[in-house]
């Protein structure tokens, strides 16, 4: 895969975070693995929230989720763009060095 192809398909899912580094361009898109991998950490993270059972946990945890889906698209768009512009709130963490 492109740099392109790479940094799209490192946003679908961690099954997609996973084809995409190791099939696909990693050293060009080093940048979008690693907004990629914090999004679905991001998503792990409001799954394991939403499974408290207080009914403003739940409420807050699909509010987070609609958040992080708006968070993946603009990943997405910007991978299409050949852009690394960093993802709000979530961006600035690094994972991948």
């Amino acid at each position: 895969m492109d740099k392109k192809a790479t940094g799209i398909v490192a946003y679908i899912t961690i099954f997609g975070w996973l084809v995409a580094y190791f099939a696909g361009d990693r050293e060009n898109a080093r940048f979008h693995l690693n907004q990629g991998l914090v999004v679905d950490l991001a998503f792990l993270a409001i799954g394991i929230m939403a499974g408290i059972p207080f009914g403003i946990v739940r409420a807050l945890a699909a509010l987070l989720d609609i958040v992080v889906v708006v968070f993946c698209i603009m990943g997405i768009i910007y991978a299409a763009q050949d852009q690394e512009k960093e993802i709000p709130l979530l961006g600035s963490f690094k994972i991948l060095k």
